[in-house]
């Protein structure tokens, strides 16, 4: 099941090849490792999705696939997944992550107001900033080893599962 779930959503393999920032890797797409969907490249893919998801960069998807090609786990998974974070997403991700920082460097939260100006972002960096880097790092590094995981063990559950349902289907007698 997880594998024609995730065969659903993830994009096709020459739409990803075709990007113009991933074909900088070139004749590295050839392996056809990347374009597997398995247990292991799957939730590698996952978990390098999740993590690059949470860091605040626009080059997301170009971070996830230059970690995902050495790795040799499924390319247009990763790429994917960084899209948990869109820009309707960010807001409330990023603000939970600030959280996450203020509490772990035992720091108030600061309320702010966001701004479109070059100003305010100088400014956040100076007050906020410690706490939102720190709380998107360990954000990173716990969401990435819990996707990973959990998508072991999900689809491990859902072999387990079919397994157990061919197994009473054969020992059902034929009519």
């Amino acid at each position: 099941m997880p594998k024609k779930l995730i065969k659903r959503f993830i994009p096709d393999h020459q739409t990803i090849k075709q990007n113009k920032f991933i074909a900088l890797f070139g004749t590295l797409l050839h392996d056809a490792n990347l374009w597997h969907l398995n247990r292991r490249s799957a939730a590698g893919a996952f978990g390098i999705g999740v993590f690059f998801a949470f860091w605040p960069v626009p080059f997301q998807m170009w971070l996830s696939a230059a970690v995902a090609i050495p790795l040799r786990v499924n390319l247009p998974l990763s790429v994917a997944t960084v899209w948990i974070t869109n820009p309707f997403t960010m807001p409330p991700i990023f603000y939970g992550a600030y959280l996450v920082g203020a509490w772990i460097l035992n720091t108030p939260a600061n309320e702010f107001h966001f701004q479109l100006s070059w100003q305010w972002v100088v400014q956040s960096v100076e007050t906020i900033g410690p706490a939102f880097l720190v709380g998107c790092g360990v954000c990173a590094v716990f969401f990435g080893l819990l996707a990973y995981f959990g998508l072991h063990l999900v689809w491990r559950c859902s072999v387990s599962r079919a397994w157990q349902q061919r197994k009473l289907q054969r020992q059902q007698p034929s009519a």
